[in-house]
């Protein structure tokens, strides 16, 4: 009974799940709205589930189930409770969009909701089969979603490469766990930490390698990152939305759970490793964002080289590292449904907002608009007071705590260069008169429809 409490909010999800998937069948085609209603109640409802579990981070006892496959700690519920929080905004702003461009059926819903189940799972995975199972499960629905729009050439592609790429990193990453399983002889994280000092040292090494290969596929770093741009662009707004959101801090937890949870005795090794992923993602993600001319296309860029920040931030190893990375996976979430958002509302009937010219003259045409975009930029940007300064002075101030002072200098330098491609959307929108065609009433419209 113990085991069925601890996953009963999972429990509640995946019911909820089947049970609307058969009430959709009996809602007619212009009553769809009934059944994302009912999803993002189904959201809301498992995060009171999950909201009775909650104790603060550290004071909560770790609790296992199922033979140590599934544990109920902080971390686990304070993630649990930002994941159904995030869909349920990515949803409810995807609703006026997929209306407009005949996506407004049960599949979403329903593949959101399982998406949302697979994250739910890592989040509490106490072993390499767990955590390997939500990925999975994470992962399938995000291919269905990117495919969702069959007709069109450019989603279907990215649908492909997402596709093939992704069960490329999930071969990776299965096989890093079956080298561990081999070494360590367990899938237990707690029972792989504690069996490490006596594995073969040579094969640890190896499994280590390609789990934090199949890790960063999932984070979207460089040099595993050539997925994002691509998906990002050709994915329907909506489904953009809540791929750049709920699922970093599904990546987060994978991180947490296998590199701190299981290897943290082999830190020295993968702490190398995240540096030169760090570095490369900031860098080759600023400088190749500069480049681009489609919004989304920037923005994938722009995760990448966030993610970069995040991995920084357990490179110190420690619990203050961990606390800022996740603070920075927060306040990064929070702006990546803000951007998305937007340019989500921005889109009229035969009308996608995704070229950065789109938002030349914003200020005049939609002044609210205008000023949101700006208070998003900026905190991307990391320029203050904005969330985004804090959440990167926490990551740096734990890298220079950790005695990685010339390491720290590095991401401001690469932020700088950041700053450029954020600055000129603001450019765009307060110096530059509006693009013809695009009216104030025509933005604003869109809203009503």
């Amino acid at each position: 009974m113990k085991d069925i409490l601890l996953v009963l909010p999972e429990i509640v999800l995946l019911s909820l799940t089947s049970l609307l998937l058969v009430v959709d069948l009996f809602v007619g085609r212009t009553q769809k709205h009934f059944t994302f209603a009912c999803g993002i109640g189904a959201l809301l409802w498992t995060a009171l589930f999950v909201g009775a579990q909650f104790t603060p981070i550290g004071s909560m006892p770790s609790e296992t189930a199922f033979a140590a496959l599934f544990v109920a700690d902080g971390a686990a519920t304070v993630l649990k409770l930002a994941i159904l929080l995030s869909a349920a905004v990515a949803l409810a702003y995807s609703w006026t969009y997929l209306k407009k461009h005949g996506l407004d059926n049960g599949e979403f819903i329903a593949l959101v909701l399982l998406g949302t189940l697979g994250m739910m799972v890592i989040a509490s995975a106490a072993s390499m089969l767990t955590a390997y199972l939500g990925l999975e499960l994470l992962s399938l629905s995000m291919y269905a979603l990117v495919a969702l729009k069959r007709d069109d050439r450019i989603a279907t592609e990215a649908a492909m490469k997402y596709f093939v790429l992704g069960a490329l990193a999930s071969g990776l990453l299965l096989f890093g766990m079956s080298i561990i399983y081999g070494a360590t002889g367990s899938i237990s994280l707690g029972g792989i930490s504690a069996a490490l000092g006596k594995a073969n040292p040579t094969a640890v090494a190896f499994g280590l390698i390609f789990i934090a290969a199949g890790v960063s596929f999932k984070l979207g770093v460089v040099p595993f990152h050539m997925w994002v741009p691509d998906v990002y662009q050709g994915a329907p707004t909506s489904v953009t939305l809540l791929i750049g959101s709920a699922p970093k801090l599904a990546a987060f937890a994978v991180v947490i759970r296998l590199l701190v949870g299981g290897l943290i005795s082999l830190a020295q090794d993968w702490q190398n490793m995240l540096i030169i992923l760090a570095v490369l993602s900031m860098a080759i993600g600023n400088i190749a964002a500069i480049a681009q001319t489609n919004i989304k296309r920037m923005l994938a860029y722009s995760t990448i080289s966030h993610m970069g920040f995040v991995l920084l931030g357990f490179i110190s190893a420690d619990s203050n590292g961990y606390s800022s990375a996740l603070f920075y996976v927060f306040a990064y979430v929070l702006m990546t449904l803000g951007s998305f958002a937007v340019i989500m509302l921005l889109c009229r009937y035969g009308f996608e907002a995704e070229n950065i010219s789109d938002f030349k003259g914003l200020s005049k045409r939609n002044a609210w608009y205008a000023f949101v975009t700006l208070l998003l930029m900026l905190s991307l940007a990391g320029i203050p007071p904005m969330i985004g300064f804090y959440a990167k002075f926490a990551v740096l101030q734990a890298v220079i705590n950790a005695g990685y002072i010339e390491l720290a200098i590095v991401a401001v330098l690469l932020s700088l260069i950041g700053a450029f491609y954020y600055l000129r959307i603001i450019k765009l929108m307060y110096f530059d008169e509006p693009v013809a065609g695009l009216d104030v009433a025509g933005v604003a419209d869109q809203v009503t429809a």
